[in-house]
């Protein structure tokens, strides 16, 4: 059942409540009215001197009864009259006030309920923003006397006020703290190839500094990630007109290998976009890496291909790998989630491709979604707003 909005509640409670009170004294008058006519209007006919001299003019006893049960009648009517347009007349102007006192009552209700129209639209554009802690920078800022409604503005703004400063907090702290990641990194890379490349370095030395290097090499992949993540979640500053098609097909000749891998299928068709060019072509990298790197050993395939779609600019890229459960899509778009059994290795990455994918695409106000196939692996969709 669906039910009505406060305005509309607010409304019926005013007007209820102008009916009841208009009600209640249309009764008091009518009783007040009832009880004072129901005493005699006229005067006892012996109190009465003719104006005219009647002096050979007698009335009987019958004749005087008579003229004073037709003087009571008509008190009787003129009474019960009084009374019937009381009730009508008053009964009619109370109905015309009543719709006059709903009208003022909606405007009234929606003018008190105005403020909490406003708090309402400003947090539905704090929920509604491409990333989380996008729209925290927005405040209400509701002017006005220091009432109870003012108070709720105020409190809504400091609690934004605080999450956005915690969400600031964890943007810095993962960009400040990848970058100075960086250094000691890059430090230890110079010195394991210093030290693999000495004329005079032992074969065994070379083999712990290649394994060293590797797991250099992941750790810078990994603080990459982090920085790729971290800028993804900041507002975009400058935007390029690029298309997805030449994006794609760029990635595509990078990632290609003729070492017996799945077999890449293009189909690419123009799909405009606007945006920051770094960050989209890390979004096809990430997609086309993960669906080579989550395959099938032998005979596999993978497919990209761009165009419109419901006039939005579409990037979409399918594979074959190992059967994905539906209830299990999500996980693979949060931070460090990866999915069980064949989708987690040694080598397989940190979980943060699709999480950057994701983050991406909302920085730009487009959304991603993926779906498993039937026979295995995923075919995700990137949807972008057209250039």
């Amino acid at each position: 059942m669906k039910r009505f909005s406060l305005r509309a509640r607010l409304t019926v409670i005013y007007g209820s409540l102008f009916l009841i009170a208009g009600l209640v004294l249309l009764a008091v008058t009518y009783v007040l009215v009832d009880q004072r006519t129901a005493q005699p209007f006229g005067v006892a006919l012996r109190d009465v001197k003719p104006i005219v001299p009647l002096a050979d003019t007698k009335l009987s006893g019958n004749q005087a009864e008579q003229l004073r049960l037709i003087i009571d009648k008509a008190q009787d009517e003129a009474r019960d009259q009084t009374l019937y347009s009381l009730l009508t007349q008053g009964g009619i102007a109370l109905a015309l006030v009543s719709v006059v006192a709903i009208a003022f009552g909606w405007l009234i209700a929606g003018r008190a309920l105005q403020p909490l129209h406003q708090i309402t639209g400003t947090a539905r554009r704090i929920a509604g923003a491409d990333v989380a802690g996008r729209g925290l920078h927005e405040r209400i800022s509701l002017p006005g006397p220091p009432d109870e409604v003012r108070e709720l503005a105020d409190t809504f703004d400091e609690m934004i006020e605080r999450l956005d400063r915690s969400f600031d907090g964890q943007r810095r702290f993962v960009a400040n703290a990848s970058h100075e990641l960086r250094t000691p990194l890059a430090l230890n890379r110079s010195l394991i190839e210093l030290a693999v490349t000495r004329p005079g370095a032992s074969e065994d030395v070379r083999r712990l500094g290649e394994s060293l290097l590797a797991v250099n090499e992941r750790h810078e992949r990994l603080i990459d990630g982090l920085l790729t993540l971290a800028d993804s979640e900041n507002e975009l500053t400058a935007r390029s007109r690029m298309d997805l098609a030449d994006l794609a097909d760029h990635v595509l000749d990078q990632a290609a290998s003729g070492d017996g891998g799945p077999t890449v299928t293009r189909e690419l068709g123009p799909a405009l976009v606007s945006g920051d060019p770094v960050l989209l072509e890390r979004l096809t990298t990430n997609l086309v890496e993960n669906a080579l790197r989550h395959n099938v050993r032998s005979g596999g395939w993978v497919r990209v291909s761009t165009g419109l779609r419901d006039g939005r600019s579409t990037l979409t890229v399918s594979n074959t790998g190992p059967v994905v459960p539906g209830y299990d899509v999500e996980a693979i778009f949060e931070p460090f989630r990866r999915l069980s059994g064949e989708r987690i290795g040694g080598g397989r990455g940190f979980g943060l491709g699709l999480s950057i994918v994701r983050a991406v695409a909302r920085a730009h106000g487009g959304t991603v979604t993926a779906q498993p196939r039937d026979g295995g692996g995923l075919e995700v969709t990137v949807s972008l707003p057209p250039a």
